[in-house]
């Protein structure tokens, strides 16, 4: 039995991210999403959920408000901008609270606390990961990891197998795959970075992100990718050189 899921928040593209990194993980599964508290309280009189994904900054009703109105609440992950919440979701006894932008591993991280709780109280959910072995089979694989990105009215799917470099365009970032043409979309470089696993992808430049295990060549000053020839900025030389000595 899938945990049923509840995303609320009033930003889209937060929404789309969670439910993005749900998708990639057995065992949940996306029941709704509200844009605010009113519609999820109106939600939850008709559906059963076993997680709230809850922003706390809201229109109307803020999510720790929310939170204190229902009598039987589900199990609860903060998701939010703001660190000074940090108190109310103690004394709420939220599972976690996860600051945006939020990264994978992070997300899996309390994700596993909650399949923790569930296993000790109903036999036949999640087993309880009880190594770090186990909890890394949380993890899709990683042929068949990927993300959505909203282009063209839709949401298209990548794998993060096939992305080379990631490359930053002011409002917009241009993703350069080894299947096709470039993916423009309308998203800021660094919201990405924080959507991809930090072992397999290294920021080099404000404006580049690159694949590790893509990497044809490289010097203090640039990287080489499929024939490309992409800079290093001056801040990030010191960490490129450290992560790539590290894998040669």
């Amino acid at each position: 039995m899938n945990v049923r899921c509840l995303l609320i928040d009033d930003e889209p593209h937060a929404v789309e991210i969670i439910e993005s990194y749900i998708e990639m993980v057995d065992g949940l599964e996306v029941v709704g999403k509200c844009h605010n508290a009113v519609q999820a309280f109106s939600f939850l009189q008709s559906t059963p959920v076993d997680l709230l994904f809850l922003d706390i900054k809201m229109p109307k009703l803020s999510g720790t408000d929310f939170l204190r109105s229902l009598r039987n609440p589900p199990k609860v992950i903060f998701t939010t901008a703001y660190r000074e919440y940090a108190l109310d979701g103690f004394d709420l006894d939220v599972v976690d609270y996860l600051l945006k932008p939020i990264p994978f591993e992070r997300f899996l991280r309390a994700v596993s606390k909650v399949m923790r709780l569930e296993s000790q109280t109903v036999s036949h959910m999640v087993p309880e990961p009880t190594s770090l072995a186990s909890e890394k089979e949380l993890v899709p694989s990683e042929r068949d990891a990927f993300l959505y990105f909203r282009a063209d009215r839709k949401m298209m799917k990548v794998y993060t197998k096939d992305i080379l470099y990631i490359e930053s365009l002011k409002d917009y970032i241009k993703i350069i795959t080894t299947t096709g043409k470039p993916l423009v979309v309308k998203q800021a470089i660094s919201s990405v970075e924080s959507m991809l696993p930090g072992r397999d992808f290294l920021r080099i430049h404000r404006s580049y992100i690159v694949a590790l295990d893509k990497i044809s060549a490289w010097s203090p000053n640039h990287i080489e990718i499929a024939g490309q020839e992409l800079p290093i900025g001056r801040l990030h030389q010191k960490d490129v050189g450290r992560v790539l000595k590290m894998e040669v």
